[in-house]
């Protein structure tokens, strides 16, 4: 519920400020995709379709403690192709996934990658969580894995007042 906004009310409100696209990544699941399509297009602007995608630390499969807690990352579709890939993998993340969160895995985003841009996620992403932990050579590592996998791979920066995001910034500017 990071935004809870109505999407018409959002729709309005963006053609009101000029917005030429808007984008939607609802946290592990595409149910407002349809509705937040339709209402871009009645009001001239370009739907950006997405997930915030639970991705599980190791397999999709794990149910041990420490698969309660699996990465964020923002996945966009770019075209037709990897808007069918989101909605395989939102599929996937709740059928064979969930354990707490509807989470995907490398396994199934290296089959359902194409058409799909990545960015690194918010201060629970992968990289995010190495570098707060200060292992910049894995985050590194794991950052140059989505840039070969998606090729449109972005590291996202948020300054919200948070120190945690204070500390990601000035490493990932690093």
């Amino acid at each position: 519920l990071d935004g809870f906004s109505r999407i018409p009310k959002l729709m309005e409100r963006a053609e009101e400020l000029g917005q030429k696209a808007i984008g939607l990544t609802d946290h592990g699941v595409m149910y407002g995709a349809l509705q937040f399509y339709k209402e871009a297009r009645k009001h001239g602007i370009k739907p950006i379709i997405g997930i915030e995608a639970y991705v599980a630390q190791s397999s999709r499969h794990d149910r041990t403690p420490e698969a309660k807690s699996p990465y964020h990352m923002t996945l966009l579709a770019k075209n037709e192709t990897g808007y069918r890939n989101l909605l395989a993998l939102s599929t996937k993340a709740h059928l064979e996934g969930y354990y707490y969160k509807p989470r995907m895995d490398k396994e199934i985003l290296e089959l359902h990658h194409e058409g799909i841009i990545a960015l690194s996620g918010c201060a629970t992403s992968e990289t995010s969580r190495y570098l707060l932990d200060g292992r910049f050579d894995e985050a590194v590592k794991a950052a140059q894995y989505y840039k070969q996998l998606f090729g449109d791979f972005y590291i996202e920066i948020m300054d919200a007042g948070i120190a945690e995001f204070e500390q990601l910034r000035r490493d990932q500017i690093r």
